[in-house]
């Protein structure tokens, strides 16, 4: 079943800089969650302004001159956010009597299991009173969740003119305190990792705390990889007082944006644990709290606080969805890049939309573009990378860094600069031709240093061409991150034909051979333990060493688990117990090196 009070049982997780950028405005009034990114404020800025004047909602700028405008500009746009959202859902209660409405898309869109559809239906019958049926109708139908995505580690260190800047004023401290000081009750999902002193910010907000009634204003959704990161940084927040309402599992490898690979750990494994100790971490996570709670004087809960699990990366078949919801009894799941061939739902300029439709496997892949060095999920042929070549052909490397957000390398400056910029590419490829290295040397090397993208700019202009937005400064074409699983979604889709496939009133996958998600996940995982493998060749150290066996252990393992698992399946079990034999064998055949001692 759903998570409680959210009336479908799939979400929508942040994709990009701009692709979920006003999603909640399109569909929360369908009772849909989205999540929406708050890095990128320049950006927020103009879609506040553009959308405001749409809405007829007064509209004051933010000049980067006003002290924190940051934080300030985040707030003032989620605030315009949940306004348009309140005033197209109250719009949509009221378009009850009318045919074709508003109200009756909500209530077609919803799972045929879902309890709501089936009181509303009993209602009608029971009901003869319009003024009933509309009380009902207030008391009982919920908007979708407006959450926001903060990425830890992208914090750096703000200045005014030359004077650093205290670290409540760092990007993502910025970024929370701007949704903090908004009008949402929701969710801030934490991705890419534990921040310490991000995570001990949060008890400077009210919002974050149980009030009298057990209730959290603001929650706070952990994106995890695995069960042991999931307990660690539960008992972190839990010492500070804080609760964390939701693990949101994501595949390591099948998924969209940044790849933040796990040591061979698989996601039927780790959903088993999370089904097996789900109670266990919610009993000691509690009692942490409680004790934390009572040393502030805040209000302590008698019971513990509500505990979701929910899971993405690769689902892409209404079998996969429900399998996942029973088997290991998910509250919600996450369906991202299929929605990017959904204009009503994601913010998509047309010639990259057209370019995702025609994607096929071969042209996803994981890149080095990324200038955090993390693996990043790519589409060949975006716009982004035609214009990074074209300026690369004519040696003019490099991106004007306009936004600064992913600037992380101090080994040319005591302020960082961004990898992907034209001053530290510049620098790294006059380093190079120094060198006196032989052509093939110099290619390769040249290829590590250019391959890095502005993603800054790459990530946020599918909105600013969508809208018409104006827009200052060097082109830089639209770079956009799918998961592999967008392969098989192959044109343009409405919200209602993605709707009824994801709960199996249709189908809109024409190809017979998309593998389960667990099995190309594995796939994935054994050429990239393959790649590693390769990597470490030259340089094998005895902490490779350690590594790849313990990949390859925990690889193993997965696979045995997988084994008995689609035993008991009942749909195409020979053809994915054969995958899996084959995955299993290829695995057995990558040899990890032996080290030599000195």
């Amino acid at each position: 079943m759903p998570i409680k009070n959210n009336p479908h049982s799939f979400h929508i997780p942040v994709m990009g800089l701009a692709f979920t950028i006003d999603s909640p405005i399109k569909i929360a009034k369908y009772g849909i969650s989205s999540v929406i990114s708050i890095v990128d404020d320049i950006l927020i800025e103009k879609m506040n302004e553009y959308h405001s004047n749409k809405f007829e909602i007064p509209f004051k700028a933010i000049s980067s001159k006003v002290e924190d405008f940051r934080a300030k500009r985040i707030t003032s746009y989620l605030n315009t956010v949940d306004t348009i959202v309140k005033q197209k859902f109250e719009s949509l209660k009221k378009s009850f009597e009318e045919k074709n409405s508003e109200f009756e898309k909500y209530m077609e869109m919803l799972p045929d299991f879902s309890e709501l559809k089936q009181n509303f239906v009993k209602s009608i019958q029971h009901n003869t009173l319009k003024e009933d049926v509309h009380n009902w109708i207030q008391n009982n139908l919920k908007s979708g969740s407006i959450d926001v995505n903060i990425m830890t580690k992208l914090d750096k260190v703000n200045y005014n003119k030359n004077e650093q800047l205290p670290s409540e004023f760092n990007d993502a401290h910025a970024a929370l305190r701007g949704f903090a000081n908004s009008n949402l009750e929701s969710s801030v999902v934490l991705s890419a990792g534990m921040n310490p002193r991000l995570y001990s910010y949060f008890e400077n907000f009210n919002d974050f705390f149980p009030d009298e009634n057990n209730h959290l204003r603001k929650k706070i959704i952990l994106k995890v990889s695995d069960y042991r990161s999931a307990i660690i940084q539960g008992k972190f927040l839990a010492k500070k007082g804080i609760w964390v309402s939701e693990y949101r599992i994501e595949s390591g490898l099948n998924c969209g944006g940044h790849a933040f690979a796990s040591d061979g750990y698989l996601m039927g494994p780790i959903l088993e644990e999370f089904k097996i100790h789900k109670s266990i971490l919610v009993a000691e996570i509690h009692n942490i709290l409680i004790e934390a709670l009572k040393n502030k004087g805040k209000h302590v809960p008698n019971n513990p606080l509500n505990l979701n699990i929910t899971v993405q990366g690769g689902v892409g078949t209404s079998e996969e969805h429900e399998f996942l919801m029973d088997n290991y009894n998910i509250d919600s799941v996450g369906w991202g890049s299929p929605f990017l061939l959904v204009p009503e739902v994601t913010t998509v300029d047309s010639r990259t939309r057209k370019t995702l439709a025609e994607a096929t496997e071969k042209d996803l892949y994981l890149s080095d573009i990324s200038p955090l060095g993390v693996p990043f999920n790519s589409l060949r042929g975006n716009t982004n990378e035609i214009i990074k070549n074209e300026r690369i052909a004519i040696d003019k490397a490099g991106s004007s860094c306009p936004k600064k957000f992913l600037v992380s390398n101090t080994d040319y400056s005591e302020k960082a600069i961004c990898t992907a910029s034209k001053k530290f590419q510049t620098i790294k490829i006059g380093e190079i031709k120094q060198d006196n290295l032989n052509s093939e040397e110099s290619i390769e090397k040249l290829k590590q240093i250019t391959a890095k993208t502005c993603l800054c700019e790459g990530l946020s202009n599918a909105a600013i061409i969508n809208y018409n937005i104006e827009h200052k400064g060097e082109e830089q074409g639209v770079a956009i991150c799918p998961g592999p699983n967008i392969a098989y979604f192959t044109k343009e889709l409405s919200l209602k034909e993605m709707v009824n496939h994801i709960y199996g009133r249709s189908n809109v996958i024409s190809t017979q051979n998309r593998p389960h998600m667990f099995i190309k996940e594995l796939a994935m995982y054994v050429d990239y333990f393959s790649n590693k493998v390769d990597e470490f060749k030259d340089s094998f150290t005895t902490k490779n060493e350690k590594y790849l066996n313990t990949f390859q252990s925990n690889l193993n393992d997965g696979i045995i688990y997988y084994q008995e698992l689609f035993s008991s399946f009942e749909f195409n079990k020979e053809v994915i117990l054969a995958e899996l034999e084959k995955l299993k064998n290829e695995l057995f055949h990558i040899q990890i090196p032996v080290l030599v001692n000195a």
